[in-house]
């Protein structure tokens, strides 16, 4: 007898997906929510699916190079992840340059777009100010949240428990003598930006340099995108202006991303 679609593949299809497919990628999903590393139990539990199921689907993932089963027999996420990672991370930068390069049309400052890879922060992606002064940001370069508008935008909506275990795990060492370096004292910052809307490096990453940044809304991941220039031209004034299109820029993007399926 002919085969349906279904047996073919070895499952049902789901909204016109493949529910197998749907399956793993939402279990690889919520293990990275869960830090990377979970137990089958936990697994069953967050997503409803029996352990059969998640066992099967794990293995297969396993073999893959997905996951990993460490020693104490829970799972990780495991090393070949790294690379389509990176891969979609090259990507999103390029997607979003475009956008960056208006911002830097429309505020003569260097535009960024960061991520929140596991602790740190990481720029994908740069579109240069045309005047001469460097930033100390660069594409490929990880930092820590603490010390960085972009940080600060990304953790906003972070619940205060994770942020402070976040700061536990990294430290909050010194960039400059404006770095804020008590969990405290980033936890004030934090309210502050959910009260403006944006987040504000003032001196804090590099002397003589103040960022302003806001998150991407809706991105496929935790993203942010900001502007840097030196402290006497990002003044108070400025931010006014700058603010709004930072705010607007990050919008369209997020409206290119959902489009793009990104």
């Amino acid at each position: 007898m002919p085969t349906s679609d279904a047996s073919a593949t070895g499952s049902a299809k789901s909204g016109g997906g493949v529910q197998s497919l749907e399956r793993a990628f939402d279990l690889l999903e919520r293990m990275a929510d869960a830090g990377g590393e979970v137990g089958l139990s936990e697994l069953s539990a967050s997503s409803g699916l029996p352990l059969p199921t998640i066992h099967r689907l794990m293995r297969t993932l396993v073999a893959c190079g997905y996951v990993r089963q460490q020693p104490n027999r829970r799972y990780a996420l495991g090393p070949r992840l790294i690379r389509l990672g990176e891969s979609a991370a090259r990507l999103l930068g390029t997607w979003a340059r475009p956008y960056l390069a208006r911002l830097v049309e429309e505020t003569g400052e260097t535009a960024n777009m960061a991520l929140l890879d596991g602790d740190e922060i990481v720029y994908v992606a740069q579109v240069p100010s045309k005047h001469s002064m460097r930033m100390f940001t660069e594409v490929g370069r990880r930092v820590l949240p603490h010390s960085t508008g972009v940080g600060k935008a990304l953790l906003a909506d972070v619940p205060d428990a994770e942020v402070r275990a976040l700061l536990g795990r990294t430290g909050m060492p010194a960039a400059t003598e404006k770095t804020i370096t008590t969990p405290e004292g980033f936890l004030d910052a934090l309210e502050e930006v959910r009260r403006l809307g944006y987040a504000v490096d003032d001196n804090e990453q590099e002397m003589g340099v103040r960022c302003l940044a806001v998150s991407v809304p809706g991105s496929p991941t935790a993203a942010a995108i900001s502007i840097s220039g030196p402290a006497g031209r990002v003044t108070e004034a400025a931010v006014a202006k700058i603010v709004p299109v930072l705010r607007q820029v990050a919008v369209e993007l997020s409206q290119a991303l959902a489009s793009s399926g990104a």
